[in-house]
């Protein structure tokens, strides 16, 4: 097959979305299919032509506070005769677009697209994470996006949520992945002396929860006093969480701004702990895929996309943020009682494996190859 993945975001910016569609661009191409990424070109940057990169339109950064908290782009119109020199010169036989509620780039091919057109919904959409206003924005947008699309797949029920109340179509769920070697291959034995560490890694933004976790760790201390929280990643909340450790007088609380992939990793696997306890916005949980990769223990908040992720033994990780007393018991059970430790690790080891990248290209590969039979080359 000749398949082209849509991204709305940023090449030269790493994000779970991106993550997701370079790892089927190598693992499709291992697999001795043609595949290319289309995506808008970062404005205000000077980037080199990549291989099996196709650039359309230019992308600009916006906040979008009342849906995430955080930072996304937002694609420019592209030239309409690129778009249909480029979409028949490439004759793909599919095209992944990914947020395809994203402006304006999938609406744009979309609607000039001949191949059999499959849309993947990531993020988590809801009233309690959007505003109404943005909402009634959106809503007619996707609308007019989605009567193109022949095929729906999300990356969990909280990422279908929204669709389907837009739709009567099937939405197929194929999870994120994970690089399993890449966590597994760089274990190392956890620390033996010093206080426990408590890890958080994720952007500083109201979704994320941080404030629940230092109120949380605030009252852990008063019963278990030799531990430390260490807070990876920046945002826009960083300076208030900064205040908030100062007001709350808490010990051993190490902000380190932004970090590399190789700090991650180490992060990780030294961890003995670690708690991501996202309120809101979550549509899947990659990173505590990551955490169990690494054999350690998570606890996480409780949002659908995290619930989603947490099955069986899992739910026990699960806790509301809100709640600071049941908060600070769970990290306390989850970080000292060392054969729930144990029980734990021995499951998310074998609970992991279901989401090892190869297993889930496969499953977008065999989902492509039915569409096509359904649908039929249309070029």
């Amino acid at each position: 097959m000749k398949i082209g993945l849509v991204c709305p975001y940023n090449i030269d910016r790493s994000g779970g979305v991106l993550e997701v569609i370079l790892a089927l661009q190598a693992g499709l191409k291992a697999r001795d299919h043609t595949v290319k990424i289309i995506t808008p070109y970062p404005r205000n940057h000077d980037l080199k032509p990549q291989p099996d990169v196709i650039f359309a339109g230019t992308s600009t950064d916006f906040r979008t506070l009342s849906f995430t908290g955080s930072t996304s782009q937002v694609s420019s119109t592209a030239d309409t005769e690129k778009i249909d020199a480029m979409l028949a010169k490439e004759r793909f036989d599919v095209l992944n677009f990914h947020e395809p509620w994203m402006p304006l780039l999938s609406r744009q091919l979309v609607q000039r697209s001949t191949s059999v057109n499959i849309g993947t919904f990531h993020a988590k959409v809801s009233d309690a994470a959007m505003s109404r206003t943005i909402l009634k924005v959106v809503t007619p947008y996707l609308k007019s996006v989605m009567k193109y699309l022949d095929e729906l797949t999300a990356v969990s029920p909280a990422g279908a949520e929204y669709v389907t109340g837009l739709t009567d179509q099937p939405i197929t769920i194929i999870p994120n992945g994970i690089d399993l070697q890449k966590y597994h291959s760089s274990a190392t034995k956890k620390w033996q002396a010093g206080p426990k560490t408590i890890l958080f890694v994720g952007r500083l933004d109201r979704r994320k929860g941080v404030q629940y976790l230092l109120r949380a760790y605030s009252q852990l201390l008063q019963t278990d006093p030799d531990i430390k929280l260490v807070i990876a990643g920046d945002g826009h909340d960083r300076e208030r969480l900064e205040l908030m450790a100062e007001d709350l007088k808490l010990p051993n609380v190490n902000f380190l701004g932004f970090v590399s992939e190789e700090l991650k990793l180490q992060l990780l696997r030294e961890a003995d702990l670690f708690c991501s306890p996202a309120v809101f916005g979550e549509s899947f949980g990659i990173v505590l895929l990551e955490a169990m990769a690494s054999s350690t223990v998570c606890v996480a908040g409780n949002n659908p996309g995290y619930m989603d992720v947490m099955q069986e033994l899992g739910a026990i990780s699960i806790v509301n943020p809100h709640d600071t007393e049941e908060f600070a018991r769970r990290l306390n059970l989850l970080l000292n009682q060392a054969d729930l430790r144990t029980l734990w690790q021995t499951w998310a080891k074998n609970y992991v494996k279901q989401f090892s990248y190869p297993d889930i290209v496969r499953r977008y590969e065999e989902f492509y190859e039915e569409a096509l039979r359904r649908h039929g080359k249309r070029r």
